[in-house]
């Protein structure tokens, strides 16, 4: 499945990691500066003023001091300061805070779209938060030096000199003394600098990000397209479906399909050697059958137009004469006739004349010599070829399904080795289903990649009740390889004459001709 839609998944790829590089390229640079506040965990200031310290955990405190960095309006504050037409919900959209693992200090970043901007806005906003926080000590510590003061207003002179009145004159003093210090329990730990590279867009990981999102939709794309896509892929799926043996498997060739006008004066052999002994491979098979029936008519069907079907009976026609047989290809696709054109015969008379009664069969059989195979010389074989004729009749069903029909096969059988009948696609009409059942043999073609699935199966479901005698499938169109190329005998060397283990030569395996009617 990778191997036959991997450029999908290649484009994917390529097209989301191009298009998050471009992005990125062309996305405005921003720049992260971050200063550092470092909270003091000490209760000095509650223990001076003579409250009960919290014992809370440092996650709980950690917690607390972030919540205190965002509130407050620091961020109002900082834009007055630095102008540049800031404004505070700009500020506020640029900052983050964050505390550092489970310490005290607390990281203040500022994104912008210059590098000093950004340590401006983390600097101005950390160093007014610091100056807000003693502020408040200071009016804390005024606060509970008031009220040290009004405790010991109320004391008397005895008091006054006594532990309790000695303790209230120290915590004044030292309440005195922070408020004048500006004492507060948090600092700058780390001012910002204004950054060197540009925090994003980080255009390496952006498009490393896009080529897996790529690689990712290719793949959904592939099982998608696969789960729709409905062709026969293999040269297996033609004998699954068809529950068929494989009589032979014939690759793409162009070679194959070129018709004999394209060939000029070469008329309808193959121009390659080894295109031209898958088809000698075929007739092999076919001939095991004739172990047990007498194989002299065979029709060459497909399910639907494309499968190439007639290119397949000619070239099978041509590889039974080249073995010496006595061969007639018919045509009886009676809508759609194409022999002429491959053959570079003439298209009338032909099979729909003599059905009709219009001339006789030997008057509209044409005779094609076979081209012989390179490096040797001609050897005058031929084979017969009764197109379908024209013009093209207005009921081809009723004429296949005629007694002339019946007749015309059985003279071809008596003075023919073997009869190949191409027939129109058995799914698109019907025409031919009439001599399913009065030939010796049906083979069907398939196009691997090309024919699909519920055409065949459709196909396969008629066939199996129409009690036709099913041969096998020959998958056509295959791209897995080209058949192994054996070398020929020398021509210079004449092949010994094998032998019984007696002495004695074997018996011809050749269909003797029968004489002509």
């Amino acid at each position: 499945m990778l191997r036959r839609r991997g450029l999908w998944i290649v484009l994917c790829v390529v097209v989301a990691g191009a298009a998050a590089f471009g992005f990125s390229k062309h996305e405005t640079k921003k720049y992260t500066a971050t200063a550092s506040l470092s909270f003091s965990t000490s209760s000095l200031s509650q223990q001076i003023a003579g409250l009960s310290v919290n014992s809370g955990s440092l996650a709980s405190q950690q917690a607390s001091d972030l919540e205190l960095v965002r509130l407050g309006d620091m961020a109002a504050k900082t834009a007055e300061l630095l102008g540049h037409g800031l404004t505070e919900g700009n500020v506020a959209s640029s900052l983050s805070v964050a505390g550092q693992g489970e310490s005290s200090v607390v990281d203040v970043s500022a994104v912008a779209a210059s590098p000093a901007l950004a340590a401006a806005i983390a600097n101005t906003y950390t160093n007014q938060f610091v100056k807000e926080q003693q502020n408040t000590n200071r009016q804390y510590f005024k606060s509970a030096l008031a009220l040290v003061n009004k405790q010991l207003a109320g004391l008397s002179r005895q008091q006054k000199i006594g532990g309790d009145g000695v303790e209230l004159e120290d915590r004044a003093q030292t309440l005195g003394l922070l408020a004048e210090l500006n004492y507060g329990n948090v600092q700058v730990a780390q001012e910002a600098l204004p950054p060197t590279s540009p925090s994003s867009p980080k255009t390496s990981r952006n498009t490393a990000l896009g080529l897996f999102l790529g690689l990712i939709i290719g793949l959904g794309l592939v099982f998608v397209l696969e789960r729709l896509d409905r062709r026969i892929r293999k040269p297996e799926d033609l004998e699954a479906i068809y529950r068929l043996p494989m009589l032979g498997v014939v690759p793409e060739s162009d070679a194959l399909a070129r018709s004999g006008r394209e060939r000029g004066n070469q008329q309808t052999g193959l121009s390659l050697v080894d295109d031209a002994e898958v088809f000698s491979l075929i007739r092999a098979h076919l001939r095991f059958f004739n172990i047990d029936r007498d194989l002299r008519t065979i029709i060459v069907a497909s399910a639907a137009p494309g499968d190439g079907k007639t290119t397949i009976a000619r070239h099978l026609a041509e590889a039974a004469a080249r073995l010496g047989s006595r061969v007639l290809l018919l045509e009886v696709d009676l809508r759609n006739p194409t022999l002429n054109q491959q053959l570079d015969i003439q298209r009338s008379p032909g099979l729909a004349d003599v059905l009709i009664g219009a001339v006789p069969v030997n008057e509209a059989t044409q005779s094609v010599e076979l081209e012989a195979p390179p490096g040797e010389a001609a050897h005058g074989r031929t084979f017969d070829v009764l197109a379908a004729g024209s013009p093209l009749p207005p009921n081809p069903a009723e004429l296949l399904e005629s007694n002339a029909m019946n007749t015309t096969l059985e003279r071809a059988k008596s003075y023919y080795d073997l009869v190949v009948i191409d027939t129109p696609p058995l799914t698109a009409v019907s025409d031919a289903f009439s001599l399913l059942t009065k030939v010796d043999g049906v083979v069907i073609v398939g196009w691997v990649g090309r024919s699909r699935r519920d055409a065949a199966e459709q196909l396969h479901q008629v066939l199996a009740s129409s009690g036709a005698p099913l041969l096998g499938v020959i998958a056509n169109g295959s791209k897995s390889g080209t058949p192994t190329v054996y070398p020929s005998p020398k021509s210079d060397n004449t092949p010994p004459t094998p032998t019984t283990t007696n002495g004695a030569s074997p018996p011809s395996h050749h269909l003797t001709p029968t004489t002509k009617a």
